[in-house]
């Protein structure tokens, strides 16, 4: 490929729509595991007194099933991601390649 024809590609409507949908979608998901994250390790420095209570009277303490919580959101987060890419991006992105291939066929290279 040469210069005009990639310039071409970054500059269809299809391919922007398609790059900005999966940056907004990544960004969010992994703006939405860092604040969890990092609120967990705050309630870990600043309240480790919470943590060890006990959370039903017995020896589980709230640290537990709140750890816990975190790894099952991760997995929960990735499932999200999983089902928004191939149920509502996978045809922008078919989309997007179709016009991508025609732009990159125009000179008999690909």
């Amino acid at each position: 490929m040469d210069d005009r024809q990639v310039e071409a590609i970054l500059q269809n409507p299809k391919f922007k729509e398609m790059v900005a949908k999966k940056s907004k979608l990544s960004w969010t998901l992994t703006g939405i595991m860092l604040f969890v994250y990092v609120g967990f390790m705050l309630l870990v420095g600043y309240n480790k007194e919470f943590l060890m209570s006990s959370f039903s009277g017995g020896v589980t303490t709230w640290g537990m099933p709140l750890g816990l919580s975190i790894i099952v959101l991760s997995f929960v987060l990735c499932g999200v991601y999983s089902y928004v890419a191939n149920n509502k991006l996978d045809q922008l992105t078919n989309d997007a390649m179709k016009e991508v291939e025609a732009i990159a066929h125009e000179k008999g290279q690909y």
